[in-house]
Order: C-alpha cells, then sequence, then structure tokens
C-alpha cells in the first residue's frame, strides 16, 4: 500500500489516488461550461429558456384579465396564493394573439424577484449544450424581436431561440398584478 502511494510513476488517474481530487474538478469544470435549457415550440418555431429560471411547467386553465395592461399580457393566474401575471410570447413576439386551448402550456419563470407565466404551444426537451455552442443573434434592426433573445443554439438540426428574460419584461410593461387585482 505504501508503494502506491508513495510511487512518483504512477501511470494513470486511476491508478494515484493522490491525481483523483483532479479528474473531479476537471469534470466540475466541464459542467460548468454546459448551459441547460427547457426548449418549447410556438407554432413551427423552438424557443428555449435557462433551466434554472423554470419554477413548474403547467397546463393550460383560464386567467383573470387585468384592464389597461400591455396586449400580451393575458391576466394572471392564482399560483398558491400568489398572483402571476401571464405572458403571451406569441403576441409578444408580434406573431398575433394564441388562441389558447388545453393543450396549451405555462412555463412558470422566475424573472427578477417575480414569476411570470409564459405560454407556449407544448414542451419539447431539456436541451444541453456547451456555452460556447450558443451564438450571438443578429441584429438587424433597433427595436426588433431579437432585442427578447439571448442567443441561438442549433441542436439536433433544429434551431432554438434563447429567450432573454429580463429583456422579455420591464418593469413599465408590466405593473404589480397584486395592485391591480380586485379586492
Amino acid at each position: 500500500m505504501s508503494q502506491l502511494a508513495t510511487s512518483p510513476n504512477a501511470s494513470s488517474n486511476q491508478s494515484n489516488p493522490s491525481n483523483w481530487g483532479a479528474a473531479d474538478a476537471a469534470r466540475s469544470a466541464n459542467a460548468a461550461v454546459q448551459s441547460q435549457f427547457i426548449s418549447f415550440a410556438i407554432g413551427d418555431d423552438q424557443y428555449g429558456v435557462d433551466i434554472m429560471a423554470v419554477r413548474e411547467i403547467k397546463e393550460w386553465s383560464n386567467v383573470t384579465h387585468l384592464p389597461k395592461q400591455p396586449d400580451y399580457v393575458r391576466g394572471v393566474l392564482n399560483l398558491r396564493g400568489v398572483m402571476v401575471p401571464i405572458v403571451d410570447l406569441r403576441c409578444r413576439f408580434g406573431e398575433g394573439v394564441t388562441e389558447s386551448t388545453p393543450l396549451h402550456i405555462v412555463i412558470i419563470v422566475q424573472i427578477g424577484g417575480r414569476q411570470v407565466g409564459l405560454i407556449g404551444d407544448r414542451v419539447l426537451d431539456i436541451v444541453s449544450v456547451d456555452a460556447a455552442e450558443i451564438q450571438p443573434v443578429p441584429r438587424t434592426a433597433q427595436g426588433a424581436t431579437t432585442d427578447f433573445l439571448s442567443g441561438l443554439v442549433s441542436h439536433d438540426n433544429t434551431m432554438i431561440a434563447l429567450i432573454d428574460l429580463p429583456n422579455l419584461l420591464s418593469v413599465q410593461d408590466i405593473g404589480d398584478p397584486a395592485a391591480a387585482a380586485p379586492a
């Protein structure tokens, strides 16, 4: 046993316990450069949101409409006592209002200190990619829908547009739904 521990001539990390920590550190470093997203569809397009921002995924249910909200804010949903604004991404991206059915889903995400629901057609997958594979979004016009995107990634021969959650909404766009809700 002392020969294994003191041998300077170890040929691999597996035979030299002093190198096991280095291998674990290398695996941890590789995991740190991975990004994971929940991918979902809106029509024929695929989008992704950072998995760390996702709190839950729910089936569509009716929401309570609030006055004087932007068109893309469909209303609020009471989620275990918390009023969560529901955003119609199709509408936010300038593609018209989603005709919601029981087949639609609501992805509850955390943006800053509050929860927001995003309407999608269906959840597709959990996607893991190297952070280096995420490409910048080409800027073709100022104020375009691309301002809501943080990057593009190709996965299984499909392009996934990654949503920039902080830029998707701003405080001016959506007021405090609790303040606007009826008492």
